[in-house]
């Protein structure tokens, strides 16, 4: 049931006034500690998760239809790693949401560059891509809608209040971090978790699977009928590792060290299992409780910070195509399943960690211009035809066409470019890339070859929906198959658009290496 508009304004009203009390406290001046710097040389560390749930009665989106909430299981949360050695610092960020876009991001960086001098290019901000969550989108009651492209600088929605309280809550995750920041320690680290992921994408055999709502045939099927003899093979692959950097305090004398956060990254889409209704940060919040559970840390003052990072999932879910036998799961069985298994596998490598106390951080960012897809006349002409038959009554050839119809006249009426956010960013010789959209995992692969190739980089991950969400970026190879992540109106930009942003990806990165950067 939705509540009134007096209640979500209320509702709003207090969310407001519990962030803004986190962001500016009584004591001390905003900003004062972080850029004053630590007395203490080498790594300063500082976490935090704020809670940013949304009223209830908005519409949960990430599905075909977006039923409104009306309960929450878990919470919705913002949560923050702040490093810092001497004056270079770095901000990650992570918020329970299915994709948020730029102009939400870039209001939360412009809170927290006033509020604690971190500069934009030094934060990282990145949505975990649960499908149980409100929309940040200025469209946030569209069902179904395209992905959002605003242009170059793009402005919060005028009227928009979850936009605004989320870039506030994500600038108080921020500032109580920094709020937090003591000599600290790092350590990082890496565990291969194959049995939880599958490629979604599959060449089949049978036509009437591969049409497509253009009136044409795919190669390949998203989400095939599980068990079904029309199943060939995987149109990709999959990316078992679960990277992950662990941050304790130093500990001085008797005292041990505490652990402050863990930060993993995983290639796996979503997982789902959530009634129609209920709030929840899927797999990702379940993953942040466990963690700090198998660390022993559940009761630690400050609060011990779990979370978990969406790697390169854009083609792969939980969902095992080639079984017949139903999993018989009730609601959230498997999200717990998937992350309790990846938690004790990381707590298990985590054991007889390294961890050290001086680590270069850097970071640098670029935005990079990308060609936005068009209709081409020929589909135009079927969009002209799909809307007359939807005007007449008719049954449709395909149940989506009249979606399409409507995403594909949208991207005709969005400018010919966008500026897409791009950043890469160095912790000791961990590379972290960080992309705007839902990334095919062949791109995640690429990267983690390619960057520790480069001087003074020993691995690395990407972070995808980060800094914006500009929909599905599959390789060109994977357009020339066809299948719904490739379909006009879901993927927005140019086809190649994969070789442009791993090419600046790695000329970022090439920037950060220390025979270019200089001694660290």
């Amino acid at each position: 049931m939705h509540r009134s508009s007096a209640a979500l304004v209320a509702r709003f009203a207090r969310v407001a006034a519990l962030v803004a009390a986190a962001v500016c406290p009584s004591a001390g001046v905003a900003g004062e500690l972080i850029t004053e710097g630590p007395r203490i040389g080498g790594l300063w560390a500082g976490a935090s998760a704020v809670d940013v749930t949304p009223p209830l009665g908005m519409p949960i989106v990430g599905n075909w239809t977006s039923p409104p909430a009306e309960r929450v299981h878990d919470p919705i949360m913002a949560r923050a790693l702040v490093l810092q050695n001497g004056d270079d610092r770095l901000a990650l960020v992570l918020c329970d949401n299915v994709g948020i876009p730029r102009e939400v991001f870039d209001a939360a960086r412009a809170l927290v560059a006033e509020q604690t001098g971190i500069a934009p290019a030094q934060a990282l901000m990145a949505s975990t891509h649960t499908h149980s969550s409100v929309s940040a989108r200025n469209d946030a009651t569209k069902v179904g809608g395209s992905p959002t492209l605003n242009g170059d600088k793009p402005s919060l929605a005028e009227g928009n209040e979850y936009q605004r309280a989320l870039a506030d809550g994500i600038a108080a995750a921020v500032r109580q971090a920094v709020d937090q920041l003591e000599p600290a320690e790092i350590a990082w680290g890496r565990v291969a978790v194959p049995e939880h992921l599958n490629n979604r994408r599959w060449y089949v055999s049978d036509p009437d699977l591969l049409r497509n709502p253009f009136g044409g045939v795919d190669k390949v099927k998203m989400n095939p009928p599980r068990g079904s003899g029309a199943l060939e093979k995987p149109a990709g692959p999959t990316d078992p590792e679960v990277s992950f950097l662990s941050v304790r305090s130093r500990g001085a004398g008797d005292e041990q060290p505490r652990p402050i956060a863990l930060l993993a990254n995983y290639s796996l889409h979503y997982v789902g299992g959530v009634p129609g209704g209920d709030l929840s940060a899927d797999y990702f919040g379940v993953f942040a409780q466990r963690i700090a559970a198998r660390l022993d840390a559940e009761r630690l003052t400050p609060r011990f910070v779990g979370i978990l990072s969406n790697g390169t999932s854009g083609d792969v879910n939980n969902v095992n195509f080639t079984s017949r036998t139903p999993t018989g799961d009730g609601p959230y069985v498997a999200m717990e399943r998937v992350a309790d298994d990846l938690a004790a596998k990381v707590a298990a490598a985590h054991e007889g960690l390294e961890f050290h106390t001086d680590v270069p951080l850097a970071s640098a960012g670029r935005d990079v211009m990308l060609k936005v897809r068009k209709p081409t006349p020929e589909q135009l002409a079927h969009f002209d035809a799909v809307e007359a038959r939807a005007e007449r009554g008719e049954k449709p050839e395909h149940s989506l066409e009249l979606n399409y119809a409507r995403r594909g006249r949208s991207l005709a009426e969005q400018p010919d470019e966008v500026a897409i956010p791009l950043q890469a960013h160095r912790i000791g010789p961990i590379g972290i890339a960080a992309i705007p959209f839902e990334t095919f995992t062949e791109t995640g692969l690429e990267l983690k070859r390619e960057v520790p190739e480069l001087p003074g980089f020993e691995r690395a991950f990407t972070i995808e929906l980060a800094n914006g969400s500009y929909g599905y970026l599959p390789t060109p190879e994977q357009h020339e198959l066809g299948g719904y992540e490739t379909w006009l109106g879901t993927s927005a930009v140019q086809k190649d658009a994969t070789r442009l942003i791993v090419r600046n990806l790695l000329e970022l990165f090439a920037e950060l290496s220390p025979a270019v950067s200089g001694p660290q």
